[in-house]
């Protein structure tokens, strides 16, 4: 192989793509100041991309998002959300930095469950569905969960809520199901991964830039943070994996499930606790914000190394 040919592969790589994004986002993340503008664009097109194939006839009714509803909401909400609340007050003394980690158990699963179930080759109709009935639930759960734990509500708009489902899930689907009617959808194939992988780079070095001091500059007082968000990433999607395969679940659904149950909307998060409370309310999204980066480059490792590519099992 020519070197000109290595360079190919490995520019094509999407976990050296991954790794490339967070080391720089380390080392020179002043300027993802600059690629800020160009993190929505660019997710926004990762999502059209990681709908690709999926047909509008799955809305057709509203029946369809009940079961998958149900089974996010049980994995986000109620295991995931637990498991953070239950973790922090455990180790955390700071009042505050709890706080922060009661606003991320409230909030829905992160909208990049869905390309990342893409990535992944997971079942996209599955976390589609999921991920859109929660959105919806979160209307009434996320200010009902802040209610109970913290004793005051979030007011979370329901505009805010709709531009989000609308910009990052309705629109990408609408223009994927245009893309497929005029038949680009093929064409679009042979450079879609390409495309995917360095439009992950530039939201991957954008976010780790943004929050590079806190583990710059704070990283031994951030050590039970840092520990909460590895146990609620690689140790708690190790359970959950476990707990598919002795269901004998399939392998799409599997990875959907582990997303769906280890994946928050961080960046709401974030937001909510700057917006109402503190800087450092909001410092453990910002830490798990990162470690969700890391926590996907792993298992995207995982599933070229480790998993079956064709297993047979069973359905959820």
């Amino acid at each position: 192989m020519t070197s000109s040919n290595l360079i190919k592969n490995l520019l094509r790589n999407r976990d050296i793509i991954l790794f490339l994004a967070l080391g720089l986002g380390l080392a020179i993340g002043q300027y993802a100041a600059y690629t800020e503008k160009f993190v929505l664009p660019a997710l926004g097109l990762v999502m059209t991309l990681s709908v690709l194939g999926v047909p509008s006839s799955i809305f057709r009714s509203p029946m369809v998002l009940i079961r998958p509803t149900i089974v996010a909401i049980i994995c986000s909400y109620v295991l995931l959300g637990g498991l953070l609340v239950g973790l922090s007050r455990l180790l955390i003394q700071n009042q505050e930095i709890r706080d922060g980690f009661v606003i991320m158990a409230a909030v829905p699963p992160a909208i990049a469950v869905i390309p990342f179930t893409s990535i992944l080759d997971g079942d996209r109709t599955f976390s589609l569905l999921g991920t859109v009935g929660s959105y919806l639930s979160a209307l009434i759960l996320t200010p009902l969960l802040a209610l109970l734990l913290l004793g005051k509500g979030i007011v979370v708009h329901p505009v805010d809520i709709a531009i989000i489902v609308a910009e990052l899930i309705i629109l990408p689907l609408i223009i994927s199901w245009l893309l497929q009617w005029f038949g680009w959808a093929e064409k679009i194939e042979t450079f879609k991964g390409t495309v995917t992988n360095w439009s992950f780079f530039l939201i991957t070095f954008t976010i780790v830039g943004l929050n590079r001091h806190l583990v710059l500059h704070q990283p031994l007082s951030l050590l039970p943070v840092f520990f909460i968000a590895v146990c609620c990433t690689f140790l708690w999607g190790g359970i959950i994996e476990g707990f598919c395969r002795r269901r004998g679940l399939t392998q799409p659904l599997t990875i959907s499930l582990i997303l769906l149950s280890t994946l928050k909307n961080y960046g709401l998060a974030g937001g909510l606790a700057l917006t109402l409370f503190s800087t450092q309310t909001s410092m453990p999204a910002a830490v798990s914000t990162i470690f969700m980066i890391i926590y996907v480059i792993w298992l995207n490792f995982k599933r070229r190394r480790v998993w079956p590519t064709t297993p047979e099992a069973a359905n959820f």
